[in-house]
């Protein structure tokens, strides 16, 4: 069975001293093996059909609806991780986003970046299947 904190290797602690950008880093690729899975559970088995159906879960805008709509449950040591992940520098804003829906996709990615960097796993789960379900495939 694979040990996936063998391969985090950070404390909580130093998860929190991280640049908010890496957790959005690290939320990014998470998220993303999350959704490729859950379209492949639905049936959608070849790579270009994957790609062009995970953009409807990964693009700036949804991503940033996602994070307005569980902003409700979200505890206050999430909504500060969300807050800080927001206001970060970014280098640039990609030419199909605008920079309010960038800079909240990229705090999205920074809580579940965060989430995962510091094992909770089950909350992560909880936020993914949120969001993995407001889209029907």
């Amino acid at each position: 069975m694979l040990n996936i904190d063998k391969y985090i290797g950070l404390s909580e602690r130093e998860v929190g001293l991280l640049n908010p950008i890496i957790w959005a880093y690290i939320g990014d690729a998470v998220y993303e093996m999350f959704v490729r899975s859950h379209l492949i559970t639905k049936g959608i088995v070849k790579p270009n059909q994957i790609h062009r159906a995970s953009i409807m879960y990964v693009k700036a805008s949804n991503q940033a609806q996602f994070l307005r709509e569980i902003e409700p449950i979200l505890t206050e040591e999430e909504l500060d991780i969300v807050r800080r992940t927001r206001n970060a520098k970014v280098g640039h804003v990609p030419k199909n986003a605008n920079l309010f829906d960038y800079k909240m996709a990229t705090a999205f990615e920074g809580l579940i970046g965060y989430l995962f960097l510091t094992r909770r796993y089950e909350r992560l789960d909880e936020i993914i299947d949120i969001t993995l379900n407001r889209i029907n495939m």
